[in-house]
């Protein structure tokens, strides 16, 4: 994914107030689970994180969508490391909500209604490693919801093609600045344009019950 991306047309189907715990060397900001105020942390990868940002942050109890990179081996990855496809990371979003407003469970229903589980490296037009499908777990409870939310997608939608990874999330690395709000801050990209706010707009028709209700008026 670069900053400026061609135009194309895309189809899919339908379907705690963080902590910072230290800056490294490369001022990328290290991210651990915490809980403050009532708020927890969920960690999704569904392709292009400009787009999985926007779209988790239209769902009412969410607060905040940070944008970064999490389930691979290499230390203090950045945007160009990844992009390789060697860090073994995928561009992931941390999602910031109040459990007494969204469930676990409705968070995994946005995860897997606005992308396709069952593309192995990525999402069109974004391809590789680093836009795989991962719902990262943080203990027994949430893993056994996901099994669960895929298993049944197994048996009555996707006929077992699901290829989602179900990972323990061990760090979780922000990405850089320029990408947090990419979507909202960047209306003219021509992939803003042309493939994130349709793959939104598709997310908001498909489920009008998860909207925040500034969300419903865009």
């Amino acid at each position: 994914m670069k900053n400026i991306k061609p135009f194309l047309t895309v189809s899919f189907p339908f379907l705690m107030l963080f902590l910072f715990s230290f800056l490294n060397s490369d001022a990328q900001t290290m991210l651990h689970t915490s809980q403050k105020d009532g708020l927890k942390i969920a960690y999704f990868a569904s392709g292009c994180f400009w787009c999985v940002e926007a779209i988790f942050e239209s769902v009412d109890g969410v607060e905040e969508a940070i944008s970064g990179y999490a389930g691979g081996f290499t230390k203090n990855p950045t945007y160009r490391s990844i992009g390789t496809g060697t860090t073994g990371h995928s561009e992931t979003v941390a999602v910031y909500y109040n459990p007494k407003k969204v469930t676990f469970k409705t968070l995994l229903k946005v995860f897997f209604g606005s992308h396709d589980p069952t593309t192995k490296n990525g999402q069109h037009p974004d391809y590789g490693s680093q836009y795989r499908s991962i719902a990262f777990y943080e203990n027994d409870e949430e893993k056994v919801i996901i099994d669960a939310y895929i298993k049944a997608l197994n048996e009555f939608y996707y006929k077992g093609k699901i290829v989602t990874e179900v990972t323990k999330l061990i760090t979780f690395y922000q990405a850089e600045e320029y990408h947090q709000n990419y979507e909202r801050l960047n209306p003219t990209n021509p992939y803003i344009k042309n493939v994130s706010v349709p793959r939104l707009n598709r997310f908001k028709e498909r489920f009008p019950q998860l909207l925040k209700k500034e969300a419903l008026k865009h």
